[in-house]
């Protein structure tokens, strides 16, 4: 997994995280299923990388 890519993965993941429980803290629903969709993407993107690895060997 490049390097790059891991940290942007994360970065959405941490991001989406964030938001969403600062959304469900204020009872802003808008912005808990924001940071839920935010996170699945930075689930996604590593998934991706995890996938470009394994097939590298």
């Amino acid at each position: 997994m490049s390097a790059n890519e891991k940290a942007k993965a994360k970065g959405e993941q941490v991001k989406g995280t964030v938001k969403k429980e600062a959304g469900r803290a204020v009872g802003n629903e808008s912005k808990t299923a924001e940071g839920r969709a935010e996170k699945s993407k930075g689930d996604l993107r590593e998934a991706k990388e995890k996938a470009k690895d394994a097939f590298k060997d």
